[in-house]
């Protein structure tokens, strides 16, 4: 069952990568999600934020536009609770593969197209129901 309540930051400098990730969400059934497309506007969202965020989806070219190691902004930072990296690497496959940090997902696709989403968003919802919200991990394949 869709979590509705779910907060969603979706961040990617192309405005079009936004939109489709966000429209392919919405199919999904999840409707509170913020656009961004700066990563400075990411930390400042994360760090000054009132209440964790649920879920957030990132380019992983915004970071490495100025070399900031996302994974360690997101390793036990108690404000993000579960990560999808795309973009990350053109020479990974575009499957998506477990990372070593607990409740991130990285993908070498270009985009997350939507079996990534649902994928990704029923371990969050089985995830956030079964445990209210705690830290899990996901085991390597």
């Amino acid at each position: 069952m869709t979590n509705k309540a779910l907060r969603i930051l979706i961040a990617d400098g192309q405005h079009f990568y936004r939109l489709k990730i966000e429209r392919a969400l919405n199919q999904l059934g999840y409707y509170r999600i913020a656009p961004i497309h700066r990563l400075d506007e990411v930390l400042s969202a994360v760090e000054f934020g009132d209440t964790p965020l649920d879920v957030l989806i990132i380019n992983a070219a915004l970071a490495h536009s100025v070399k900031f190691d996302l994974l360690w902004f997101i390793r036990d930072n108690p404000q993000i609770r579960h990560v999808l990296i795309y973009g990350q690497s053109e020479r990974a496959s575009p499957a998506l593969a477990w990372c070593h940090v607990p409740n991130v997902l990285i993908s070498a696709a270009p985009l997350p197209d939507l079996q990534a989403l649902e994928a990704f968003m029923r371990k969050v919802d089985g995830n956030a129901v079964g445990r209210g919200y705690g830290a899990f991990n996901w085991t390597q394949r």
